[in-house]
């Protein structure tokens, strides 16, 4: 199975590297509009090879993506000082205008996963433009959206109660940014509720402490970028179990962004839910139970999604 990778800066090069050591997939081809970055990332990654497993990695062009299964998206520009988010977004979607027609020339049966920020909004301008250029199925596009968020949300309280976060089942809805929502009423550890587990084990889960893993989850990105000036690895991890979820037809729930089968009565624009991924990339979307006051973020978080893809649709 053939995995390519458009865009080879830190979140692009961090996915590949990520399937590498994972062993996701067979071959891995690396597309960049800088030829000599593509090929030093594909160079650099396959120096792993021996250390975990024998997948081709290789740079090259949007022609030598045909056959892929998944095309990873994480193509963009960073924001200029003084530019606003909205000028950002228009750029970005000037070159995905470029970037969905060719890989959907060359690699038009793919599940399409995209990286690049504010992700749910591009995820939507992607669903937009493979319709229009290529009448692209909507279900074979999935925004990375919450996942890294969820992953953060599970290892903080896996970390909090003395439990791996691999036994944390929650999830964070919603936008990847600002408004997101963290779905507690929700929370499992294995099949026993939060309330219950944390009555077991006396690990206390008051308020405060929600308000403190809240905080960590919701500003996590600006406590690293301000660290090292970036995230890539926890994306990484994230486009690598997405894009094994569709190689490996698992139909596996993750949370992931998508305009496909939402709340009825909130706004139709690309958001993170839990969704059931195969090979075809988005079989189902779930709806899960939420307590009135999540339900009123969840509907706020997607309101602002909303506008923020219809100042781009008017300007």
């Amino acid at each position: 199975m053939k995995i390519g990778v458009v865009g080879c800066g830190f979140v692009g090069s961090a996915s590949a590297y990520a399937c590498l050591m994972q062993g996701v997939g067979r071959e891995i081809i690396l597309v960049d509009h800088f030829e000599k970055l593509a090929k030093a990332q594909a160079q650099d990654i396959m120096h792993a090879a021996p250390f975990s497993h024998p997948i081709k990695i290789k740079a090259g062009s949007y022609e030598d993506l045909a056959g892929s299964s998944v095309v990873m998206i994480a193509a963009g520009v960073n924001q200029k000082p003084g530019e606003t988010r909205l000028d950002l977004l228009k750029r970005n979607a000037d070159i995905f205008a470029t970037i969905i027609p060719e890989i959907l020339k060359y690699a038009g049966e793919a599940v399409l996963v995209v990286a690049t920020n504010p992700v749910d909004i591009m995820t939507q301008i992607t669903i937009d433009i493979a319709h229009k250029t290529h009448n692209y199925p909507a279900e074979r596009i999935i925004g990375s959206g919450t996942i890294l968020d969820t992953a953060r949300f599970r290892a903080l309280l896996g970390q909090h109660l003395n439990v791996s976060s691999h036994s944390v089942h929650a999830n964070v809805l919603g936008e990847h940014g600002d408004s997101e929502v963290l779905h507690w009423s929700g929370a499992r550890i294995g099949t026993i509720s939060l309330e219950d587990f944390a009555a077991q084990s006396k690990a206390l889960v008051t308020e405060s402490i929600k308000k403190q893993i809240d905080h960590a989850v919701r500003h996590a990105a600006y406590s690293i970028i301000e660290g090292k000036g970036a995230t890539w690895y926890g994306i990484g991890a994230g486009m690598a179990k997405i894009a094994r979820a569709i190689i490996d037809d698992e139909h596996a729930m993750i949370t992931c962004s998508s305009s496909l089968h939402a709340y009825e009565d909130l706004p139709q624009t690309a958001f993170s839910l839990p969704r059931i991924i195969c090979a075809n990339g988005i079989e189902d979307t779930l709806h899960p139970h939420l307590s009135t006051e999540e339900t009123a973020d969840l509907r706020q978080s997607a309101e602002i999604l909303k506008s923020s893809y219809d100042e781009i649709l008017a300007s």
